[in-house]
């Protein structure tokens, strides 16, 4: 039989099953019928994560939500210039066609054991062609120490009404299809509020209003901001002390504020963020964007700072002498810590926040467990595996080697795309099954992982009735066992879903050794 004659066959008996389900349920009244139609999520086509609870109704027998953690790569930039140092950092990545683009704060820290090189604070430029190679170039724009061979791109000082600090910023590509040419790349820098910068370029910036966008916050952080494709606005995230008093600024908890824009400049909606079940935390980035390969859902990288004082651990970690000194300027420069965390959101204001860390400290080792470490850039690009027969893998990069000296080092983290979290069972066995959805498409998807002997397989559920469409139960569904970021599930049926796409249903996960981290209806 002809491939289309097939296609034709499949999607018939996709149809006559689900009428015969339908069949069955029309007796429900029309006002049952609505209801459950209108709550339905309206997926679409569009790619679904498990990094929260969103699509879950249920999990059941062994199954469970695993967080996974990024597996620590090559150092690819040491800040080892004269004018970078010990406490380089909020570094800003992004895919920009075929090269990547990293912005960063490029200074000494004052707290570091050598100081002959102290120097205003900076933002520097580098640049790759695969995320991992990056090189420095000689930009010549600035000034230091009587030369312009450097690879500045800001400098504090004085600039028109604002006395601009360089060493918090916060740059991206701007995907708004309306914005003009000379607006392409966008840029926050603070002074006593956030000022906004833009460029034709990514090199050459100019200040884009006479007034602060943002007045309301501390912004002693990377306070940053993008173009929301999903909502048609800008939305930005700035670093603020919840439970403050007026004229107190850094007294209380450090959070994160947020608020949109449809220009840039004109902010409305200020909101403090807030967290679904979640510990309190002290934040003190906060990582935020559209994932690029889901942007209705907004990932971020918090930085958790925690200040665990002097104890016997943290007498056993790395560098005594050194935290010691530090510490005699400021306590919590020799006993706070960092670390970063997850956090989901699907409205921008509300987040799902992981308490458990997603990029911990790391075993101990010189240049390590500080204060400062571990502060993961912003944000994730994509990048080609060392084996070219393997799918691409997302890269992320994060500090570490804080203090030290007169280099701070960045190093290179992976994840398989879309790992973040996973729905994991056991050999035992587990089961999700999803809120009722409308899906476009003609295929279902997954991106998963299993043993040998594992499997997963895709029950197809009418919400109307109940109860699951003839041709797609589970012993009519293949095993899906391997490793794969797109694997199309087959039914003994075919894989055709043509014939029920625009209806309610659920999906029922069957799990055996494995994790399902993503799907989609293509």
């Amino acid at each position: 039989m002809k491939d289309g004659k097939l296609s034709a066959v499949l999607v018939l008996s996709g149809a006559m099953a689900l009428g015969n389900l339908y069949g069955s349920g029309n007796n429900l009244p029309d006002t049952i019928r609505k209801v459950k139609q209108n709550n339905a999520v309206q997926i679409g086509s569009k790619l679904e994560l498990f990094v929260d609870d969103y699509l879950i109704d249920r999990l059941s027998g062994e199954s469970r939500l695993v967080l996974h953690q990024p597996v620590p790569k090559e150092i690819v930039l040491k800040h080892d210039e004269p004018w970078e140092g010990s406490g380089s950092g909020y570094h800003s990545i992004f895919k920009d066609g075929g090269k990547y683009r990293m912005y960063y704060k490029a200074w000494q820290h004052e707290a570091s054991s050598d100081l002959s090189n102290d120097h205003p604070l900076f933002c520097a430029y580098a640049e790759s062609n695969d995320g991992i190679n990056w090189t420095k170039p000689n930009l010549g724009l600035y000034e230091f120490k009587g030369s312009r061979d450097n690879n500045i791109v800001f400098v504090s000082g004085k600039q028109g009404k604002f006395n601009v600090d360089a060493g918090h910023p916060a740059v991206f590509k701007d995907n708004n299809p309306d914005a003009p040419a000379d607006a392409k790349y966008k840029a926050l820098l603070i002074d006593k509020g956030l000022i906004a910068y833009k460029s034709p370029d990514g090199i050459h910036w100019k200040i884009m209003n006479d007034d602060y966008i943002i007045k309301d916050g501390a912004f002693d952080s990377q306070n940053l901001a993008f173009w929301d494709s999903c909502n048609n606005e800008y939305r930005a995230y700035w670093r603020y002390f919840s439970k403050g008093t007026p004229g107190k600024p850094y007294v209380g908890v450090r959070s994160v504020r947020t608020a949109v824009s449809k220009d840039f400049i004109h902010w409305t909606q200020q909101n403090d963020i807030g967290y679904e079940d979640s510990n309190t935390d002290e934040l003190y980035t906060n990582q935020i964007k559209p994932y690029y390969r889901a942007p209705h859902i907004l990932l971020g990288f918090p930085a958790r700072y925690i200040d665990r004082g002097w104890s016997p651990s943290m007498k056993a970690l790395p560098e005594l002498a050194e935290r010691e000194k530090r510490s005699a300027k400021s306590q919590r420069y020799g006993t706070a810590l960092t670390e970063s965390l997850l956090m989901v959101s699907r409205d921008g204001v509300t987040f799902k926040k992981w308490n458990e860390s997603f990029l911990r400290p790391g075993m101990e080792r010189n240049g390590t467990w500080t204060y400062g470490d571990s502060y993961i850039g912003w944000h994730l690009v994509e990048t080609g595996s060392p084996d070219d027969s393997a799918p691409n893998e997302i890269s992320l990069y994060a500090t570490e080697h804080y203090w030290k000296e007169m280099a701070s080092y960045l190093r290179r983290y992976t994840l398989r795309l879309d790992g973040f979290v996973s729905v994991n069972a056991p050999m035992k066995g587990g089961e999700l099954l999803t809120k009722p959805v409308i899906f476009k498409g003609g295929s279902l998807h997954l991106n998963f992982s299993s043993s040998a002997a594992g499997s997963i397989r895709v029950e197809v559920i009418d919400e109307m009735t109940g109860r699951p469409v003839k041709g797609l139960m589970e012993e009519d569904c293949y095993e899906v066992f391997g490793d794969a970021i797109d694997r199309r599930v087959e039914w003994k049926m075919g894989s055709n879903l043509t014939a029920i796409q625009g209806n309610a249903v659920r999906l029922r996960f069957i799990l055996k050794d494995a994790d399902l981290y993503a799907f989609q209806f293509k």
